[in-house]
């Protein structure tokens, strides 16, 4: 038995009849997705038709890869349930040419539907603090063909400030309190996406003013995520 803290390699998808039947799987979730009222977005849309999510999981999850739930990738990290990505995606209110920075690569699923909703012009930055999981995401965006995700290695709850300002900042874990790096790294009219609390927490929506004198915030509900780790996290 492989110990359960290492993250199982992704199998390459089978060819021929596998791939339309992960189009089809692909598509009906969408499908439930848009008729729940979750997705809306043209470009998220086809973000969500367009990435398969089977190469972002385990071989041994890829059978559950189209239902809407989250699902264990290792080291006690989960990919998030379709729903959920779909949410926060909306939420961010994405536009082609953003650039963008996430907190928690886990996989690299989020990061690719984001990355195709900003589109070749934009850029997703995506902080992961353990090694293999970055490595992993990585390879997983490679081979999904995504190309404008750069993949880093550190403390998301300190963002990233060599690379700041961020015209969207969203996190995949829940944090203690809303970390003011990211804060600070928000560009005037940024959005900020966190949710907040211990695992069980509200997902609060940041939106700094054009003149980058202020911020207004907002509940968007309840949510589920594993902890946030770091000098900002639990």
């Amino acid at each position: 038995m492989r110990d359960e803290e290492e993250p199982l390699k992704p199998e390459s998808p089978k060819r021929g009849g596998g791939e339309s039947g992960w189009r089809a799987k692909r598509a009906n979730m969408v499908e439930r997705l848009v008729d729940e009222g979750i997705l809306s977005s043209r470009s998220i849309i086809e973000a969500f038709l367009s990435v398969p999510r089977e190469l972002f999981l385990p071989a041994a999850m890829r059978a559950h890869a189209y239902e809407d739930e989250p699902l264990p990738i290792g080291y006690g990290q989960t990919i998030s349930a379709p729903h959920m990505v779909g949410i926060m995606c909306e939420a961010l209110e994405l536009q082609g040419g953003q650039k963008v920075l996430e907190i928690g690569c886990g996989s690299g699923y989020h990061a690719a539907i984001t990355a195709s909703a900003v589109g070749g012009g934009g850029t997703v930055f995506s902080v992961e603090r353990h090694n293999r999981l970055a490595r992993a995401a990585a390879a997983n965006l490679a081979k999904a063909g995504i190309a404008n995700v750069r993949v880093v290695e550190g403390d998301g709850s300190c963002g990233l400030a060599k690379e700041a300002p961020f015209d969207r900042i969203y996190v995949t874990c829940a944090a203690p309190r809303v970390p003011p790096p990211l804060v600070e790294q928000l560009k005037p009219g940024g959005i900020l996406l966190v949710p907040v609390g211990n695992i069980f927490c509200e997902l609060v929506r940041i939106k700094k003013d054009e003149n980058g004198g202020g911020c207004s915030s907002e509940r968007l509900g309840g949510c589920a995520f594993v902890p946030l780790r770091g000098k900002y996290g639990f």
